[in-house]
């Protein structure tokens, strides 16, 4: 049985690679604007490492299956879908307005669940998302630095993850995988998908060009080979700490990085133009994804210590 201290360190790092990465794709981007370029690149990193590896015999994952992988293919699509709005809107919204916008997806999954007839969540959910969705509104209207292009590719995000989320529960196609497996596939069906992107909206070969010359800075190839890192350590973290721990630390600790994420994001790398309303908002949002935790805590207490895992671990 695994100790209270693997437990917590396996926690711990989940939240800080989480808390790293938004940090570090903010950084690359604010001087490589090619959002679709550099997913495609973090990709093709990770599929090639963890083949090395399974080759080299320094990792236990299975060969490629043609029937694994057709089972993940939609969702693999989404997930990918959701990163690569996710890191477009980096490029134009700051990081606490990015987090704020994020905590919108527990709502997103609740409305997708109404319409789907799935059973109505408890009322503290319920009104636990909506004030993280009223925080967001307050919030927008003190961001000075307000870039509709940005919002609207977060809210993109925000509505692919939610069908990510909501096709992993109903498919349960990622059972009977390892964290390594699930990110290797992840990988490599993405990577047609994105290369064809890439090319159709002319990102490439301008995109490689221009990313080629920047890296012979010496700074911007540090923080790159730190995404290209950071993007493997997270999915790692993510599922160990699931694993180890449970789908609900994973979720409590995903709200405690944004809280954490928040207040840095004030202070590092700029474009944040401190507002009331901006603030209030965000404050509001917080203490929504807060007690939606809290709520959601309460729920899996009351239910049996064998439960299915929460589909919200999933979360990136």
């Amino acid at each position: 049985m695994l100790s209270s201290a693997h437990s917590l360190i396996a926690a711990l790092s989940y939240g800080a690679a989480s808390m790293a990465m938004v940090f570090i794709n903010k950084a690359v981007l604010m001087e490589y604007a090619y959002s679709m370029t550099l997913l495609t690149v973090q990709q093709l990193a990770t599929a090639l490492l963890i083949h090395a590896g399974r080759v080299m015999g320094y990792t236990k994952a299975k060969a490629l299956s043609m029937d694994t992988a057709k089972k993940l293919l939609w969702v693999s699509l989404f997930y990918n879908a959701n990163v690569a709005f996710a890191l477009a809107s980096l490029k134009g919204v700051n990081i606490p307005m990015y987090i704020a916008i994020k905590r919108l997806t527990p709502l997103a999954v609740l409305v997708a669940g109404f319409f789907s007839g799935k059973r109505r969540p408890s009322r503290q959910v319920s009104l636990s998302v909506i004030l993280t969705g009223v925080g967001v509104i307050i919030a927008a209207l003190g961001d000075f630095s307000f870039d509709l292009f940005g919002y609207s590719m977060a809210l993109t995000s925000v509505f692919f993850q939610t069908m990510y989320l909501v096709l992993v529960e109903k498919s349960g196609a990622e059972d009977g995988l390892s964290s390594v497996e699930i990110m290797f596939y992840n990988s490599f069906l993405s990577l047609p998908v994105l290369m064809f992107l890439i090319i159709a909206t002319k990102e490439f070969p301008v995109s490689l060009s221009v990313l080629l010359a920047k890296s012979s800075s010496f700074s911007f190839f540090v923080i790159l080979t730190a995404s290209l890192i950071m993007g493997i350590a997270l999915n790692f973290t993510m599922f160990l700490c699931t694993i180890v721990n449970s789908a609900l630390t994973t979720t409590i600790v995903g709200v405690l990085k944004g809280v954490g994420s928040t207040t840095l994001g004030f202070v590092l790398l700029g474009g944040v133009e401190v507002h009331a309303l901006n603030v209030i908002g965000l404050v509001i949002n917080t203490a929504g994804g807060v007690w939606y935790s809290y709520a959601k805590y309460q729920e899996k207490k009351k239910k049996l210590p064998k439960a299915t895992p929460d589909v919200e671990a999933y979360r990136k």
